[in-house]
């Protein structure tokens, strides 16, 4: 079997939780969604308003709904 095709398939070696790493678990610290106030994908240091990716979600439909 094709071993790049069967990597697609398997579960992600750890879980996403949508938490953000303890202190000096690597990686800068996570921005907070400037709706909803959970953290975000995106580093503190991101420029612009940072969204989570529920709110994201919300505001791509608001945008596609508007005309």
């Amino acid at each position: 079997m094709d071993e790049t095709r069967d990597s697609a398939y398997r579960a992600p070696a750890e879980p996403v939780t949508g938490e953000r790493p303890a202190d000096g678990a690597g990686g800068p610290p996570c921005a907070d969604c400037v709706l909803c106030g959970e953290p975000t994908e995106h580093p503190e240091s991101t420029r612009g308003a940072t969204l989570c990716p529920v709110c994201e979600w919300q505001e791509a439909q608001r945008g596609a709904c508007s005309g």
